[in-house]
């Protein structure tokens, strides 16, 4: 029995698969008057300007390749510039058969999906919006590395056992910063240093603060302490700058951020964040689910035989999806919203995280509507659920009795 190959319907006259690389592209082209070829370029700016020309000379409409990773950025930045239509996929979507993975295989097999209208591409944004985005997640990382730092000082204020942690609510705060310079000067007069710091909103007693530190503080710790304290100096000023330039990113956005703002839960930060996921273009998702799936805020499907599996969230973008669980924590907070209503009666049937995903959820559908149709939140309040239950609830009573032979009148 010989071997026999499937044929695939064309949607596409000349189409061109992209196997991406670190230092390699291997392209492979088919289509009506081409003949099927393979080649392999590099990914210096020449070589890929090499790629776009043959692709050009050889009148290729169309692209494909996947996301591999932060090298496929500069391939379709460079191609970009060529009359070629390049598509990003998701590499879960193209996967080849295992055992048989080769890099020419994988470029065959991509152009060969690409030809037959099987590929759908990912979600790009424009390049201001890339920028913008580049931006706010360099702030966020930042703002993270100082949280580690301010966790390695309360670590290292224990192991000389200085429990400053124990009588103050923040050691990063105004009192606390006080304290810990102090004890790096070599301070001995506990008692004057805690006096002159000392003020009626903390919890602790006099005494209680200097039972706290005192310790044993070594020259090496306070060493430690003023490196520590310079990085996260440092840091802010960063995050200063990166404030100011992104400013500048948001001033043709400005209308959207402040209807973003009337959502509960959102502030400015949340606002830009949303924004610099996923832009100011809904036309590009052709609903809210599409955008909820798109950012793995909503249930995967897993069904096989009729049984329904698990329903986890997909894998989706990991960025937005934390700013709108920290949106949702937010949310939750607001009272009298719908959305603390709607946190509460899940909460106890669905837990915390399930919850906090399904208010992350309708954030993001809320935002969806607001950026597309530029108007702003309509707070349903917090008493829309209980009403709602009651109004289904008379309902269903009233089609029970008419079901069982019962007449149901309005008494004036």
């Amino acid at each position: 029995m010989g071997k026999s190959d499937i044929e695939f319907e064309q949607v596409i006259d000349k189409g061109c698969g992209l196997d991406v690389h670190r230092d390699t592209v291997v392209a492979t082209v088919m289509g009506k008057g081409l003949k099927t070829e393979t080649w392999t370029f590099g990914t210096t700016t020449s070589s890929l300007n090499e790629l776009g020309a043959w692709l050009e000379s050889l009148g290729v409409t169309d692209g494909a390749m996947e996301s591999t990773g932060i090298y496929w950025k500069p391939v379709l930045h460079v191609l970009r510039t060529y009359p070629l239509n390049l598509m990003v996929v998701n590499a879960r979507h193209i996967k080849n058969v295992p055992g048989r993975k080769t890099d020419k295989a994988d470029s065959q097999w991509i152009c060969k999906l690409l030809m037959s209208g099987l590929l759908k591409g990912s979600f790009i944004p424009p390049e201001n919006i890339q920028e913008l985005r580049e931006l706010h997640r360099y702030k966020k990382k930042l703002i993270g590395t100082i949280a580690s730092e301010k966790n390695r000082i309360i670590r290292l204020l224990e192991d000389a056992n200085i429990k400053l942690s124990s009588v103050v609510s923040d050691t990063s705060g105004v009192t606390a910063s006080y304290l810990i310079r102090g004890l790096m000067e070599g301070r001995k007069d506990l008692e004057n240093l805690i006096s002159e710091c000392y003020h009626g909103k903390l919890q602790s007693t006099p005494e209680q603060i200097k039972e706290a530190i005192t310790g044993r503080l070594t020259p090496n710790h306070a060493f430690l302490l003023r490196s520590m304290q310079k990085h996260i100096t440092s840091l802010e000023e960063q995050i200063g700058d990166i404030d100011m330039e992104i400013g500048k990113h948001i001033k043709d956005f400005e209308k959207e951020i402040e209807l973003l703002q009337t959502i509960p839960g959102v502030g400015k930060e949340g606002a830009i964040g949303i924004v610099a996921e996923i832009g100011v273009d809904m036309s590009v998702f052709p609903s809210e689910h599409h955008l909820a799936s798109h950012s793995g805020m909503c249930p995967g499907n897993n069904e096989s035989a009729g049984k329904k599996k698990s329903s986890r969230t997909r894998q989706g973008n990991k960025h937005l999806k934390a700013t709108l669980t920290e949106l949702a924590w937010g949310a939750t907070r607001t009272k009298k919203s719908y959305f603390k209503a709607k946190y509460e009666s899940m909460v106890a049937r669905r837990g915390k995280k399930r919850a906090l995903i399904a208010i992350g959820h309708k954030i993001l559908c809320a935002s969806y509507h607001i950026i597309r149709n530029k108007e702003p939140f309509k707070e349903l309040g917090y008493e829309y659920l209980m009403e709602r239950k009651k109004k289904n609830r008379l309902e269903y009573l009233k089609r029970e009795l008419r079901e069982h032979g019962f007449t149901i009148e309005k008494v004036a």
